[in-house]
């Protein structure tokens, strides 16, 4: 049976991958970016719309319901997150971080996570076995070293956000999975196969296939099990 996504952050980096490498032929999938994806132009079967949304802003949510009021969604995928300014450079400190920017910050990790999945709630539960998963980072867990103060903090509450909306939707039989990865290789693309991240990177960045496996796995699993979290570091990152 055919399946409708929605994927969030999908033009680029690992929801680009998502996109290419989760549905197949016969099923849709809607894709929420503020650029046009180039998937829109592959001819395989998958029947790709684009969403052009801004997510630092909640003034698309009316037309986003709008358009996807009788459609329901099988998966939901909300892989957004942005981060401080040099926040992954070497010369990266907390104390010049821009009162705009960490509000900017806050406001599209968070904020309009919650607001745009709240907003798809009515379509998830028209779905037989509607499932919800966010992309967190390792980052937001406990003792990894990052001194990016706002960015951590959105990535500790996104897995805030997952348990809450988890006993939120327990009713609805509808699980809720969080999926935390280490340092990603997202600038090789999807199509050009794990084996060119590993060998780009020396193994110390994790290719953007295996988060695609992971979720294949979560999305195929029975209405019986919730996965409720998964954390996948690269195996040479001490810190995670």
């Amino acid at each position: 049976m055919s399946k409708d996504f929605i994927i969030f952050g999908a033009s680029q980096g690992l929801g680009d991958a998502f996109v290419k490498g989760l549905p197949i032929e016969g099923d849709t999938v809607w894709m929420v970016s503020r650029t046009r994806p180039e998937s829109l132009d592959i001819n395989d079967g998958v029947n790709r719309k684009w969403l052009s949304i801004d997510l630092s802003s909640q003034q698309h949510i009316s037309s986003l319901k709008e358009t996807l009021k009788d459609i329901a969604i099988d998966v939901l995928i909300y892989n957004v997150g942005v981060w401080e300014k040099r926040g992954f450079e070497d010369d990266y400190t907390f104390d010049k971080d821009e009162i705009e920017d960490i509000s900017n910050l806050i406001n599209i990790n968070l904020t309009s996570t919650i607001t745009y999945i709240q907003a798809l709630l009515p379509n998830l539960r028209q779905a037989k076995n509607g499932k919800v998963i966010l992309i967190g980072s390792t980052a937001g867990l406990e003792h990894t070293n990052s001194s990016q103060v706002s960015f951590v903090a959105s990535k500790f509450g996104l897995r805030g956000i997952t348990n809450a909306l988890r006993e939120h939707l327990r009713g609805d039989k509808i699980p809720v999975t969080c999926i935390n990865p280490g340092e990603l290789a997202a600038e090789v693309p999807y199509e050009e196969g794990a084996e060119k991240a590993i060998d780009l990177y020396e193994g110390t960045r994790i290719p953007v296939q295996d988060i695609v496996s992971i979720v294949q796995c979560v999305i195929n699993l029975s209405p019986v099990s919730c996965v409720k979290e998964i954390t996948i570091p690269s195996i040479t990152d001490l810190n995670a």
